[in-house]
Order: C-alpha cells, then structure tokens, then sequence
C-alpha cells in the first residue's frame, strides 16, 4: 500500500486534494485519483491538483522552473484548466514558502497563468484569453432544449442563458446535460446554466465535465461572463457571479478576463492508495 501527503482545500466549495511532487515521483493512475475523490473511501474532492516543477512534464515547453499545475478530475481524467483550482494551487505553494511575492507565475496545460495575492485573503488568477464560437450548440436536460454558447478558457464550455422566467433552482443537475451536435465536443464539456440578476450580476450552476454538479467552477463563471456580456452588450467591466458555493468576481476587459475568489486550506493529512 502507497501512502500519499496531501492538503485539502476549496475555493467557493469546489475542493480539491493538493499533493505536491516537486520531482514528478509519485505519478497518480485514474484508479488512485478517483479514491483520493471518493467522498466515502478517500479523502473527497472534485479532483486532484498535483504540483511538479514543469521541467519534469513532458509536454510542457516553457519556463522550466515553474511550477505546473497537473488537474485530474474527480473521475480520473486530465483537464486543461481549473479557475477555483489555480486559486488553492497557489494558496498552498505560498503557505508552504515554495513560491513569494504578490504575483506568481505558474504553469498549466492551458498556459501559463498569473496570480496575485490580495490583502483580504483572495487570490486572482488572470485566465488569459475567452474564445467565444459564433456557432452556438443545443443544450438538452430533462426534456428542455435550449441554445448554448461554445466558450473556450483553455478547456471547453456551454453556457445557456436562461430567460428571466426560467428558474435555476428548479434544473436537476445530478443528470448529465447532452448537446448535438455531438462532435462540438468530443471530449466532453462544462455546461452552465444562468440567470442574470441585473447587468453586472448572474447566478450560475454547473454540471463540470468528469466531476458532476459541482458548486462553483471558476473557468464556467469566466465563460458565463464573457457569453453574457457578449450577448447583452455590455463589453467591459467587472461582474459578480453568485454559485451554490460562494461569490466570485470576473474583470473582462476586451477578450481578457481576471477571476478573483477566496481559496482556504481545510486540512493536511496523509492519505493510503489502493494496491
């Protein structure tokens, strides 16, 4: 049996076990990462964020001496991106002196991603450029149908804009969404659902790709914004995003967008791995 260090942390609830491997050592299979996930027989989390000094990834090209985020989803496979994830990465690399300064570089499969650590505790995370797909797709759940808009933030969305008489609360989540066509997203997709409180301000629920409902996702609340913003207008500006697990904040400034939130530390144990 192997035995595992690890942290437990969440950012407006969406948690995550962090484990650092500094030299790329302790590989984790898709077998171990869903036990790590499992909130019965693990330690519980949406996914698992391990943290290796990029000149030890493969595929990575660039600053050899950062530190690269490797996200795995709660069911095992490899996402690109995590917004709530970059936040408690960088909260624990700081809480344990591996990284200093109020703006810290670190490496993702999606890039390279700026945070800055703020007096009050919260953490931003510049998420590079939003892709929006004039294309839109068609979103299926419970028997409704609605259009969706494809947004790419270094991993794959489909945000549905509700209209003001749909309510939110009311969507069963623990069902997965489809969407056709089907080759729009041939790994799979995050799907929000939004209701737009006033201009400035949405209410989000996500079903996240390889986790389920998940109560908040960060790169989903980047994508909401920048769809909703896209549709109604209104361009630049700073937005508040209420999740079932918190507030997060989003500045879009042209194709840009900065994702400020909380990242907290729960717990620090050591975890045992199946044989």
């Amino acid at each position: 049996m192997r035995w595992v260090n690890y942290v437990k942390g969440h950012g407006t609830l969406n948690d995550f076990v962090v484990i650092v491997d500094r030299y790329a050592a302790f590989p984790l299979s898709d077998e171990e990462v869903r036990h790590l996930c499992d909130r019965r027989a693990g330690v519980g989390g949406d996914g698992v964020l391990r943290a290796v000094k990029a000149k030890h990834i493969p595929e990575w090209d660039g600053d050899p001496d950062l530190w690269f985020m490797d996200y795995r989803n709660a069911d095992g496979s490899i996402a690109e991106m995590c917004g709530n994830g970059t936040r408690v990465f960088g909260r624990h690399l700081a809480d344990q002196d591996l990284i200093s300064g109020r703006e810290v570089d670190i490496a993702t499969r999606a890039g390279v991603r700026r945070l800055t650590f703020h007096s009050d505790g919260s953490v931003a995370t510049d998420m590079g450029v939003v892709g929006i797909d004039p294309e839109p797709v068609r979103v299926q759940l419970g028997g409704l149908e609605w259009s969706g808009t494809r947004v790419d933030v270094g991993n794959p969305h489909a945000v549905v804009l509700l209209d003001d008489g749909q309510d939110l609360a009311e969507l069963d989540l623990t069902v997965a969404p489809t969407w056709s066509p089907a080759e729009a997203y041939p790994h799979g997709t995050n799907v929000e659902f939004v209701r737009r409180i006033d201009d400035h301000h949405l209410a989000m629920r996500v079903h996240e790709r390889g986790a389920g409902e998940t109560p908040s996702c960060g790169t989903g609340v980047v994508a909401t914004v920048a769809t909703h913003a896209a549709a109604t207008g209104l361009g630049d500006g700073t937005y508040q995003v209420d999740v079932p697990g918190g507030v997060l904040t989003v500045v879009l400034t042209g194709d840009r967008a900065v994702l400020r939130g909380p990242a907290e530390i729960v717990a620090h144990g050591k975890a045992s791995l199946p044989d």
